[in-house]
């Protein structure tokens, strides 16, 4: 019998020491020793499976890699240094010179400066298209496509993609198809059923949800995985046997965390629609969100981010921010302690007005990181900041 997420978080545990420890111990070791010549040589050939140095493998990123395959019903996966580094690595395994990509919009400001800066240096094109414009996708398709890329739900507007419709899109024109499902989590959401060939995720946010270390993972197919652990191999972008360490005794508490953020950010979510002072409201369970039926059936609870728009332009946002109390002002999400952002000056202000209006970021938005605080004292600290 397959264990429940919850046991496949906390019971899996692929290195244990002489001294049977109960918890996984740290392996803060930069390489491995062998008994002799043909140990090390069956080793570099792949003919012994076994760690040999840090950069490629440790027990410590075994044991996270192998909880989060789990969880996201994968086959493998790599771990990265930091959640960008998992998005660069990915695309940069799996497009050649010359290829052309398609996306959603909606994607985090440092995916779009790959996208726009970086990428066309190595005659890799983008395509766009618009959440809600599913039907576009498929004339965007060019000879050298090779991808579909999207966030669900994204950042920060969380809106919600129909990742079945664009999987099976992917499948029929042969194309790999790639989800970032940091905001969800494999506990709310599993894109790999859905179509997905690989999953990637800036464990940084939910997975860490303390905000102490960074680090990200892709996981898939095995044989896609086999060819990005070569890159990641050789390109150094590896994830240090600590983090390694403290995610894997993360993702222990996952669903418990993640369940109470989803409770307080519903409650919060629904008190913020009843302001005068908010234009409006986006929380994927909220009835009113604009795939709030999609939403319900491929997540199991909304997430952690709620986003709205004050009255008043940016001189609101900007106000509104200075009089936050409790709550923190940080970049970061996924935290165990409330965050609140204004995108359009810090998360997302490398994008022309033009771009961040085109997924819906406008001078009075906020993205809210609802944490694990009371939801009274996170809502006595957000309700004073928009009515006084």
């Amino acid at each position: 019998m397959i264990p429940k997420f919850e046991t496949q978080a906390i019971r899996t545990q692929t290195e244990q020491s002489q001294f049977q420890e109960h918890s996984s111990p740290l392996y803060l070791t930069s390489s491995f020793v062998f008994e002799d010549a043909e140990e090390m040589r069956a080793s570099f050939s792949e003919e012994k499976e076994r760690n040999i140095y840090s950069r490629f493998s440790n027990p410590n990123t075994s044991e996270f890699i192998q909880k989060v395959s789990q969880m996201e019903g994968a086959e493998d996966g790599v771990a990265f240094s930091s959640g960008m580094g998992a998005v660069f690595g990915t695309f940069a395994t799996f497009l050649n010179a010359g290829d052309h990509l398609i996306s959603a919009r909606a994607v985090f400001g440092s995916t779009h400066s790959l996208f726009t800066k970086y990428f066309p240096k190595w005659n890799i094109e983008t395509s766009y298209f618009a959440v809600d414009q599913l039907d576009a996708v498929e004339d965007l398709i060019q000879e050298n496509t090779r991808c579909i890329y999207v966030e669900s739900p994204t950042n920060p507007g969380v809106d919600i993609l129909d990742l079945e419709a664009l999987g099976k899109i992917a499948k029929k024109h042969k194309l790999f198809f790639i989800v970032d499902n940091c905001f969800a989590t494999p506990y709310l959401q599993t894109p790999i059923q859905f179509g997905a060939d690989l999953v990637i995720h800036s464990a940084t946010k939910l997975m860490d949800g303390q905000g102490r270390v960074l680090g990200g993972i892709t996981v898939g197919k095995k044989e896609l995985i086999r060819e990005l652990y070569l890159f990641a191999r050789n390109t150094g972008a590896s994830l240090s046997p600590f983090n390694a360490w403290v995610l894997s005794k993360s993702l222990e508490t996952l669903s418990v965390r993640v369940d109470r953020h989803c409770e307080n950010a519903l409650i919060l979510a629904q008190k913020l629609e009843q302001l005068e002072e908010i234009n409006w409201v986006k929380y994927p369970f909220l009835p009113s969100h604009p795939q709030y039926e999609l939403a319900q059936k491929q997540m199991k609870q909304g997430g952690t981010i709620v986003s709205f728009e004050l009255k008043g332009g940016v001189e609101a946002g900007r106000n509104f921010i200075n009089k936050i109390q409790l709550c923190s002002l940080s970049a970061n999400l996924g935290d165990s302690r409330t965050i609140v952002t204004h995108p359009s000056s810090t998360t997302h202000s490398k994008l022309s007005t033009a771009d961040q209006l085109a997924v819906g970021i406008t001078g009075g938005m906020i993205r809210l990181s609802v944490g694990l605080e009371h939801q009274e004292d996170i809502w006595n600290d957000l309700i004073q900041a928009i009515t006084q």
